[in-house]
């Protein structure tokens, strides 16, 4: 049951099971899209570091932040455009609830991932800018901040039953 806009009682919706699967994969397609653009502009963000000249600034520790941030964004990318190919892979074999389940978890996943990319890099910058410390403590608001509202709040509105 789907909750309505308004506020009120779950809606039913009137719909076969392959039309609920055809509109789940739409809304989980149009939230890779949202998201696939950013995670592959901050990858190759990152990739390109390196080749900076201020990159030598970085400690040992940094370096290590900084290659722990490239993997998760490049794990990030793969999760996120992995429900294209396996859509390219499954096309026609009416395999679409598989389909389905398989998109969601990856792109939960890489979402999960993008938020732990975006924190590294959050420290990352505030290091080179501002020191270790403001480094941990963006860092650490960030990953709070990923964590409530990436996590703990949508858990919080599962349970929660709607208001009346």
């Amino acid at each position: 049951m789907e909750p309505d806009p308004g506020g009120e009682a779950p809606v039913r919706r009137n719909e076969t099971p392959t039309e609920r699967l055809d509109r789940n994969w739409a809304n989980l397609l149009q939230e890779l899209r949202v998201v696939q653009t950013g995670v592959q502009l901050l990858t190759g963000f990152l990739l390109t570091l390196p080749f900076q000249p201020r990159f030598d600034l970085l400690d040992d520790t940094m370096e290590v932040v900084y290659l722990a941030t490239v993997s998760a964004a490049v794990l990030s990318t793969a999760l996120l455009i992995a429900p294209v190919a396996m859509h390219r892979l499954l096309f026609r074999r009416h395999r679409l609830d598989t389909l389905v389940n398989a998109a969601h978890k990856c792109a939960y996943a890489g979402v999960l991932l993008l938020g732990v990319a975006v924190t590294g890099m959050t420290v990352i910058i505030f290091e080179a800018v501002s020191g270790r410390v403001a480094a941990l403590a963006a860092g650490g608001a960030a990953l709070i901040v990923f964590a409530a509202f990436w996590v703990a709040l949508p858990l919080l509105m599962r349970v929660d039953p709607p208001s009346q």
